[in-house]
């Protein structure tokens, strides 16, 4: 057991309640966890992954890890654990030749996949969660997003974008944002006039500045036969730049004093923002739980089992969390506690958190603990520049600055969903794997099925120019496309399947709708003609090759044109304990709090009910900052004396009018 800002062992912490007790260590948690203590409460967060990554030596230490990996998958900085396992994008691979009606890929590792299509997203069980190993993409989410209903597809919010500004303002204080709100007003995510974003924003990449040349020209979406105008918008990133002289946090922190902020190190463009930092210019949350109050312990290697009743005379409350603690990563020895509070908060990740509702009974009256599981599938399209324009300089600076934002909204996306489009620092790296691919390529590595050198390789002055000029020219278009809740995405669980220390795993059943395929065949067309009229050369290929599909691979027909087209998981899970206004079509209230236990909430991308077409970490936060003060509302509420008159307002909430 380790704590950030209070130690104790497993025997001890078990022998006091806390106020609350948060399970996740990672961005929700951690900011939950911050706000409360400042408020005085006593807060447990049980970790089950690995501590030691916060100190500077374990830093070291992750980056040595990442250094010495083959794959620079998202989760390469760190170690498996056997005790505590997650998924990995690894575990995924195409099968040869696969049968019609059959899936085309096979699944080796955490998840259980039973879908027609692989959910192709991971996650991390580190101290810090996920967001050790995120790209720090943290654009608002659109008016539209939150009122998909409208548009005849997916489910709505009970609440709205409005009523999030003011939170998202607090969590990109918090977490330290860099951004032009003047680009994000020009597509009114931001609708303060005044606002300014804590950092300057990133600067703009070469490519981005190339991509600038098709600023005004109008893109026909074929699938809608409507306009689309391209500007070129910046991206707000949770990564250090200039602190902003015209920033102040006092609204947002009253008690703060006025003055900027220090985030800590600049960005120098390393180009490895996934799976790790080397500077740490990208936020994560071990830079709150470095300012947490004393009244905060943090226990690492502690996984939660089941969230327990507290007896059925307490109108649904629970009571603690049941955990297992273990003293090496590489076993599942274990021994089993409980843990008593006032207020249980599952902070998890969306799978984790329908994982243990599940298997704890809780919250499911509706039906729909695990169900509506979402990603953001993400189409790649690469090309290379014409060879008279010379480089366009990918491979530095974090992996996307910029992009084409017109394609989120409009009356469109009631035809296929609705889709954004980033411009690619890191040329062909994620679609193709260079730039070593390239160099295999150019010696004639790998040409044969046997691996063996082709005799049409080239070496020395002619291998390095011709790396040279098709390296500098690669151009990536990576393009996430909304996914609408379906309650036939989902997660379940199976005594049959169990990981090492007896844990159920999670079942994962998906698939992509109609709707989201229209959108992932837009994409491509609209990739297809941005990449014309740069005058760039398109390789895009989605089709098998020598009868292997690639992962994600799928043929869709639309208006007569027949498409292979493949997408990736953007790591962005949600959806699998949504949040809506009545106990009988979701699980949690828009406080995030579960509409049959008054105690108990379920935080995270897994409350909501839609994800637009933006990363989902700052709607995330900006959700967990509101459910952290209605969370010290009802732990004053429970500790107000008894009104023994009945005139006392009940601190449970009711179902929201429609």
């Amino acid at each position: 057991m380790t704590g950030t800002a209070g130690t104790v062992s497993a025997d001890e912490a078990v022998r006091r309640r806390y106020d609350v007790v948060i399970v996740g260590g990672g961005w929700s948690g951690s900011l939950i966890a911050k706000e409360l203590g400042d408020l005085g409460w006593n807060v447990l967060i049980l970790e089950a992954g690995n501590g030691g990554t916060e100190t500077w030596p374990g830093y070291l230490g992750s980056l040595s890890t990442y250094h010495s990996a083959v794959a620079k998958v998202p989760n390469s900085a760190y170690r498996r654990s056997v005790a505590a396992p997650y998924p990995d994008v690894l575990d995924l691979a195409p099968v040869r030749d696969p049968k019609p009606g059959r899936p085309e890929f096979t699944a080796n590792g955490y998840f259980v996949q039973n879908g027609m299509l692989p959910y192709g997203t991971d996650y991390l069980r580190e101290l810090g969660g996920t967001a050790m190993h995120w790209l720090g993409a943290v654009p608002r989410m659109h008016a539209e997003d939150f009122a998909t209903e409208k548009y005849r597809y997916g489910r709505s919010w009970p609440i709205g974008a409005e009523e999030l500004q003011p939170w998202y303002a607090r969590a990109e204080f918090e977490i330290g944002v860099a951004g032009n709100a003047d680009d994000q007003r020009a597509i009114e995510v931001v609708t303060d006039p005044d606002y300014v974003y804590p950092m300057h924003q990133i600067p703009a990449s070469y490519i981005d500045q190339y991509c600038k040349s098709l600023d005004g020209t109008t893109i026909v979406d074929d699938l809608t036969s409507e306009p689309y105008e391209l500007r070129v918008r910046s991206l707000p990133q949770a990564r250090n730049s200039t602190p902003d002289p015209k920033y102040s946090p006092v609204p947002y922190r009253p008690e703060s004093a006025v003055g900027l902020p220090n985030y800590g190190e600049r960005c120098v463009g390393n180009a490895s923002c996934v799976p790790i930092c080397p500077v740490q210019a990208k936020s994560h949350p071990l830079r709150q739980q470095a300012r947490f109050a004393k009244t905060i312990t943090v226990a690492t290697r502690c996984v939660a089992t089941r969230v327990r009743l507290a007896g059925a005379t307490r109108g649904g409350r629970v009571s603690g969390v049941e955990f297992r603690t273990y003293t090496d990563p590489a076993s599942p020895v274990s021994r089993s506690y409980v843990v008593e509070a006032d207020m249980v908060v599952l902070a998890a990740h969306a799978i984790e958190n329908a994982r243990l509702l599940l298997f704890s009974g809780l919250a499911n009256g509706s039906d729909q603990v695990g169900r509506n599981l979402m990603d953001h599938p993400t189409i790649l399209n690469w090309a290379l520049a014409d060879e008279k324009r010379g480089p366009v300089g990918p491979f530095r600076g974090p992996g996307h600055t910029s992009g084409w934002e017109a394609f989120r909204f409009g009356e469109g996306r009631a035809k296929r969903a609705p889709f954004r489009i980033e411009i690619g620092n890191w040329g062909w790296g994620w679609a193709t794997g260079a730039p070593m691919s390239n160099v295999a390529t150019a010696l004639g590595i790998g040409g044969d099925r046997n691996g063996d050198v082709r005799k049409d390789g080239v070496f020395g002055p002619e291998l390095r120019r011709l790396l040279g000029s098709a390296l500098g020219r690669q151009l990536q278009l990576q393009i996430a496309v909304e996914q609408s809740a379906n309650p036939g995405n989902r997660v379940t669980i199976d005594p049959r399947y169990r990981d090492a220390m007896g844990n159920l795993r999670p079942v994962i059943t998906y698939d992509l709708d109609e709707h989201t395929r229209n959108g992932l065949f837009a994409a491509r067309l609209v990739a297809r003609e941005i990449f014309r009229k740069l005058g760039a050369t398109d390789y895009t290929d989605h089709s098998p090759r020598d009868g292997v599909p690639p992962l994600g691979h799928f043929v869709h027909t639309f208006d007569g044109e027949t498409l292979d087209l493949a997408y990736s998981g953007a790591g962005h899970g949600a959806g699998t304990h949504i949040m809506g206004s009545s106990a009988t079509t979701s699980v949690v209230n828009h406080y995030q709090r579960t509409w049959e236990h008054p105690n108990l909430y379920a935080v995270g991308c897994g409350s909501m009910p839609s994800i637009g077409t933006s990363n989902p970490t700052i709607t995330m936060l900006a959700l967990a900052l509101r459910s952290a003060e209605q969370i010290h509302k009802d732990l004053l509420l429970d500790r107000r004396p008894a009104d023994l008159r009945g005139t006392a307002g009940d601190a449970t909430d009711t179902e929201v009018p429609a």
